[in-house]
């Protein structure tokens, strides 16, 4: 339910981030919720967030426009083959983006108070979830390995479900380090540790590297000692290589990624084929919907690989353009986070900011050949609805 995740990340980085939540109507208990509160291009409430904010807001919907089209041209071959509608995963994609709208909506008039008190335990709740995949019989397998949980005719993955709540949770904690005694700060580092382990044994490398740096970079910025951040920098070191010594498919990976075209057909085919599509799209690209790598050469095009098919279409410039709109959205949140009311308000923007904007470069160094082959996906691009 990648869709989903990064569509309520997508709430924080609207709302939360903004500080300019706590609107509710109330009468005692009785909360009133304005219609036009529930959609987030006629809630007149925005103009009176700060400039950044909304800026912040009106780039997430650029982003996520932009995405919805890119995934559109690069399912349609897919959808039309395997379901005989081209607009299959588009129509499956639309529904998360319509629940995660009026949910967007919802969260940025809810105090940041309110939602950081039940992000421990919806982080226990997915980490109890994560830690029921690993169960013989339990988990579902796709693509080797065992992520997901079958829920009916649906499939739930909770290491991204937990994403937002693990960046809440450690903002909470990190931004309060200094007044929480010994045994409060054991007890979380331990449930983080244990976190990252159950991810790194379902095996999903790549979502443990992910959640891993987001919280050192929260932790970064919320100036612990960096004597404790190099030993966990280290811990984490080790523990990646460890993991890919025991897993010949993860050592294949790293090796196909070193030298792709020593096995074009097989290790290192779904590079190869990357390359070729990046290759492919020159200066200006081949034109919005022309990619032919995208016609049954290049893997899961619509999902990890989706930047190929975007760098086929539109080229140099278009790459460009888009890493200038990654850097622009980094910009404007680390100036609505400068101007967070609180220390852990503005762990919780860094922590977003990292998530989207860190996720996103993985997924195109993995494209491009810069890093290896993973199974992260590219935020409000890649198709992620429940499948």
């Amino acid at each position: 339910m990648m869709a989903s995740t990064f569509l309520f990340v997508f709430d924080l980085a609207g709302g939360i981030l903004a500080g300019n939540i706590g609107n509710f109507e109330s009468d005692g208990r009785t909360i009133v919720v304005k219609l036009r509160q529930l959609v987030p291009f006629f809630d007149t409430t925005a103009t009176d967030w700060a400039s950044e904010a909304r800026i912040l807001r009106w780039l997430t919907f650029l982003w996520l426009c932009v995405g919805l089209a890119v995934m559109f041209s690069a399912s349609y071959p897919v959808g039309d083959a395997e379901y005989g509608d081209g607009l299959y995963y588009v129509k499956r994609q639309l529904i998360a983006i319509l629940i995660g709208m009026v949910g967007f909506n919802l969260l940025v008039h809810v105090p940041l108070r309110y939602v950081l008190s039940v992000a421990n335990w919806l982080l226990l709740i997915c980490l109890g979830g994560i830690l029921i995949t690993l169960l013989p019989g339990v988990g579902t397998a796709v693509n080797g390995g065992a992520r997901w949980i079958a829920i009916g005719p649906f499939l739930l993955q909770p290491s991204e479900l937990i994403k937002p709540f693990l960046v809440l949770q450690g903002a909470r904690i990190f931004g309060q380090w200094e007044r929480l005694s010994w045994t409060v700060r054991l007890l979380w580092l331990g449930v983080f540790s244990v976190l990252l382990l159950s991810i790194l044994l379902q095996p999903n490398l790549s979502t443990t590297a992910l959640c891993g740096m987001t919280l050192w970079l929260i932790a970064l910025a919320a100036g612990l000692p960096y004597i404790y951040l190099s030993g966990t920098a280290g811990a984490g070191f080790l523990l990646a290589i460890i993991s890919v010594s025991f897993r010949e498919y993860q050592r294949k990976r790293v090796m196909s990624f070193l030298n792709p075209w020593a096995d074009p057909m097989r290790d290192g085919y779904q590079l190869v084929q990357s390359l070729y599509a990046i290759g492919s799209g020159g200066t200006f690209g081949t034109g919005f919907g022309l990619s032919q790598q995208k016609l049954f050469y290049l893997p899961i095009q619509y999902t990890d690989f989706i930047y190929a098919v975007f760098a086929e279409e539109f080229g140099l410039i278009g790459g460009v353009l888009l890493f200038a709109l990654l850097i622009t959205y980094a910009t404007f949140a680390l100036m609505v986070a400068r101007k967070a009311r609180s220390v852990v308000q503005r762990l919780v923007a860094i922590g977003v900011m990292v998530l989207m904007v860190g996720q996103s470069l993985l997924n195109i160094a993995v494209a491009t050949g810069a890093l290896p082959t993973t199974g992260l996906p590219f935020p409000l691009f890649s198709y992620g609805a429940v499948r």
